[in-house]
């Protein structure tokens, strides 16, 4: 409707509290989007559903987000998403993580978008090393895996998880020796089973961190927990300047990995509270179009354990999977009712928007839409509960692979990319759900 149109039916609430039958039907067969209120805490913008003047459905959301969930070595399945997105043509310009998933964040947002798939690749190349017996060959076991029996395959990924345990992994964790480990320190930047020093240099090597400070070119946030007060913390590139110190507390996951000082402040991993930033970014303001990237490495749903091994297994995804489903339900409803406040407000007469309670109103109203799009990785069978330290190279091309695969398969799906409607402002889509469409 031209604005125009607009004001006369707003001013006409104005003048007369009931308009004639004629009025009600005429405005009843108007678009509802054409009652929209002024929201002050809304930056939604007014694009036309699905691809505007040619360009690509994802290029409408003022929001592109990709939320990476932790979950240790699992995490080279992000990169894999992150891989299939490039190829896709789809950018975030926000990317925000927990853990691992902040580590892969610094590498996507610390080099330019042509060298980011590079750069991840070597990233995770360098630290699934172990540093101090050869690993075998990489393009014998390529070859080879898929014709083992499922118990050589058990055999081989438990020895690379016992190697991670006595060994590290080169550039991100080595083992304290025991003396260390009975030792009581003032410093707790010292009471862990593992030394994390040497990941600093490593994101340094692989990320631009002057590039990671330009929130113009993307925004980057990454969650921990402030061990002194136990509350939940983001570190965002809008707020402060990020340091690799930043990127390391978010994945500082105790008893293995020790406590982060920053400011005077000590971290741990951001996953003891919540092992997704799907909230922060949902929650953001001001309230705006966005799609959104959520890339878990835990699934809440699972068999049945049968032994004390699927209990530890079982133990792990419950505890670090994302209950987005419950994120989602939870703002899909706050969503509607923003809308619905919004669409209330545009019948308040002009002559009176300059009352408390409407300005405090128009805090809350917002016809913002969102589009969740899930992506959870699958264990493999013979995958256990040492899947999120088994850094072995063979299960992290095949984490990537998993992860490439998915977003093929999601992007295929090109309609889910379109802007909701104004009606269903909050959508959600999981390639293994059901057909993968959920309002």
């Amino acid at each position: 409707m031209a604005g125009k149109e607009r004001q006369e039916i707003q001013e006409g609430a104005g003048r007369r509290a009931r308009p004639a039958k004629s009025e009600r039907s005429e405005r009843s067969e108007k678009p509802a989007r054409a009652r929209k209120a002024p929201a002050l805490n809304c930056g939604a913008e007014d694009l036309p559903e699905g691809t505007a003047a040619g360009r690509p459905a994802h290029e409408a959301y003022a929001v592109r987000a990709l939320v990476l969930q932790g979950g240790g070595a699992l995490g080279a399945y992000q990169a894999g998403v992150y891989q299939g997105l490039a190829e896709g043509g789809v950018y975030p310009n926000w990317v925000a993580g927990i853990s691992i998933g902040a580590l892969n964040a610094a590498i996507i947002a610390g080099n330019p978008p042509e060298r980011r798939v590079e750069q991840l690749r070597a990233f995770w190349e360098y630290i699934c090393v172990q540093p101090w017996l050869p690993s075998l060959s990489q393009a014998w076991m390529f070859e080879n895996a898929d014709t083992w029996p499922e118990p050589v395959r058990i055999w081989f990924d438990s020895l690379h998880a016992a190697r991670a345990m006595f060994e590290g992994q080169r550039g991100f964790f080595q083992p304290r020796n025991w003396l260390e480990l009975v030792t009581r320190y003032t410093d707790p930047t010292r009471a862990s089973y593992y030394d994390t020093t040497p990941l600093k240099a490593t994101l340094e090597r692989f990320a631009d961190f002057d590039l990671i400070n330009r929130p113009k070119e993307m925004r980057v946030s990454v969650g921990a927990v402030n061990i002194r007060t136990g509350n939940f913390a983001y570190f965002d590139n809008t707020r402060e300047t990020l340091r690799p110190e930043h990127f390391m507390a978010s994945g500082a996951l105790p008893p293995g990995f020790p406590a982060v000082e920053i400011n005077g402040e000590y971290y741990w991993d951001g996953g003891l509270v919540s092992n997704t930033p799907l909230a922060e970014v949902l929650t953001a303001q001001p309230r705006r179009d966005a799609l959104i990237f959520q890339v878990d490495l835990w699934s809440a749903r699972g068999k049945l354990p049968h032994d004390l091994a699927d209990v530890a297994e079982r133990q792990k995804d419950i505890q670090y999977s994302s209950r987005t489903r419950a994120i989602t339900d939870h703002m899909r409803e706050q969503q509607n009712f923003r809308r619905m406040l919004a669409e209330v407000m545009a019948l308040v007469p002009p002559s009176r928007r300059d009352d408390a309670w409407y300005r405090r109103a128009a805090e809350h109203a917002c016809d913002a839409r969102r589009n969740v799009i899930q992506l959870i990785y699958r264990d493999k069978s013979f995958e256990n509960h040492a899947k999120d330290y088994q850094f072995g190279s063979l299960a992290m091309h095949e984490h990537w692979t998993s992860g490439l695969d998915d977003i093929r398969q999601t992007l295929r799906h090109s309609h889910w990319l379109a802007m909701p409607s104004r009606e269903h402002p909050f959508v959600t889509h999981d390639v293994h759900r059901g057909n993968g469409d959920h309002e």
